[in-house]
Order: C-alpha cells, then sequence, then structure tokens
C-alpha cells in the first residue's frame, strides 16, 4: 500500500507550497489557532483552480468542542453542499454526543450530504469517550478515514493507541495519523504505528511586510503577534514526504 503525505493548511498561498513540496493531498481549513474551521469558499474555489491534488475541506462551522446543535448542523451541510459545488474532493467533519460517542444519527446524515465526496473524521475522535467503540461507530457508518493522534497530545505519545486503533481497523478504514509530526518523528509513528497515511502541518513563521505598526490596537495577544504569520514550508513539505516515501 502506497504511502500518502496530507498537509494541513490554512490559506491559498500555503496549498500551493504544500504541492510544490511534493504533498499527496490538503486538508484546507481556517483559523489553525482554533484547531482548525472551515474555509471560506473563495479559498476553496481558488485552490481548486490552481492546485492539481485532492482538496479535502474543512467542516467545523467553530472552535470548541464537537457537540453541535441543529443551527451548527445545518451550516456545516451547507458548507458541504459548497464544498461540493465548487470542487473539493473530501471533506473532514466530526461530531461526538453529550456523552463523549460518535453523534452517530447527525453523522450520517453529513456523510450522506457529502456523498460521492471523500470522508475523514477528524480528532474529535482523540476526546471520544472510548476510541476503538467511536472507530466501530464510524466504520458502520462508512466513513473512509480518521484522523488521530491516539488520544494524546501529539501521535508520538499516542502511538500504542494508534497502533491498537490500525489493528482493530483490519483495513475497514483508513487510520491517518497526525499531531506533532515532523521530520524528527514521522518515520519512528510509520514504524510504531503502521499507518500508511500521515497528517503534516510543515510551518514556518513569516515576518509581516508591514511599515506601519501602530501599538495601541491589537487583534492577537503577544508583542508583535498581529505581524508575523504562520505558512507552509515547502522545503519541509519536501523533506517529510521524502521521509514517509522511503518507508
Amino acid at each position: 500500500m502506497p504511502m500518502l503525505l496530507e498537509a494541513c493548511v490554512d490559506s491559498v498561498a500555503s496549498a500551493l507550497a504544500a504541492q510544490a513540496g511534493g504533498a499527496d493531498r490538503i486538508e484546507l481549513c481556517a483559523d489553525l489557532a482554533e484547531g482548525g474551521t472551515t474555509p471560506t469558499v473563495g479559498s476553496i474555489a481558488l485552490c481548486r483552480e490552481r492546485l492539481r491534488i485532492p482538496i479535502y475541506v474543512m467542516i467545523r462551522p467553530r472552535g470548541g468542542d464537537f457537540l453541535y446543535s441543529s443551527d451548527d448542523v445545518a451550516v456545516m451541510r451547507r458548507d458541504i453542499a459548497q464544498a461540493r459545488a465548487h470542487g473539493a474532493d473530501g471533506v473532514v467533519l466530526g461530531l461526538l454526543r453529550r456523552d463523549g460517542t460518535v453523534d452517530v444519527p447527525r453523522t450520517r446524515l453529513l456523510v450522506d450530504a457529502a456523498r460521492p465526496l471523500d470522508v475523514t473524521f477528524h480528532r474529535a475522535i482523540d476526546v471520544a469517550r472510548n476510541a476503538a467503540t467511536a472507530l466501530d461507530a464510524l466504520i458502520a457508518i462508512g466513513i473512509d478515514r480518521v484522523l488521530t493522534s491516539g488520544q494524546a497530545a501529539t501521535a508520538l505519545r499516542g502511538a500504542a493507541t494508534v497502533a491498537r486503533l490500525v489493528e482493530h481497523a483490519h483495513g475497514r478504514i483508513a487510520i491517518l495519523a497526525g499531531g506533532g509530526i515532523d521530520e524528527k518523528n514521522l518515520k519512528m509513528i510509520v514504524r510504531r504505528t503502521g499507518v500508511h497515511e500521515v497528517h503534516v502541518r510543515g510551518r514556518r513563521r513569516v515576518k509581516s511586510a508591514m511599515r506601519y505598526r501602530p501599538s495601541a490596537v491589537r487583534f492577537r495577544e503577544g508583542r508583535g503577534a498581529d505581524f508575523v504569520e504562520e505558512v507552509t514550508d515547502t522545503a519541509r513539505i519536501r523533506r517529510m514526504g521524502k521521509l514517509l516515501h522511503s518507508l
């Protein structure tokens, strides 16, 4: 089975950088500081015009938890329709119930709305009550893959759990490892878990070109934070791709 590198990006520029670095697929988000929310229609459309690789669109109406209201779900259905209409190859979503189990009825509703696109269940599984039970529910729904760090802060720390999920899945659903994966630990994580798909950021910090910088107003916490961006680094994506495809 071939190895696949998915790059998580939050702009057209970062999507192009990921493609240039050899990423096999992108997960397109907005607001990665919140863990990723639904990107704008403009971002989806322009990425589709300029990218040759598959685009998976995050469907998450807000930051915070994964317990959604009826209005949230209505927004997600409309966002899925927009993603489909503007050329997405897949969508990424995750819904839980109050008790920490997968919200099966609403997840199935959104999966049906997304087809024939691929569907990834994101790291909501990492805050589910029981990962294996959640995985069984997702297999029953027909989800294509699950992004997970093994219910740990990073995929390296959760590698043993990711490995158990790979074994439990037994080919019925793809397991996509993600969470703190970089050039230093990628090979180790793949070997410990047995995954064939890896989700990375590969970012670098870039200073703003703004010359005028007023100090009285701030939109982000921290001195100078409004004038620094985190963007996808083509060279880092290329290095991680080479490491992954060498396995």
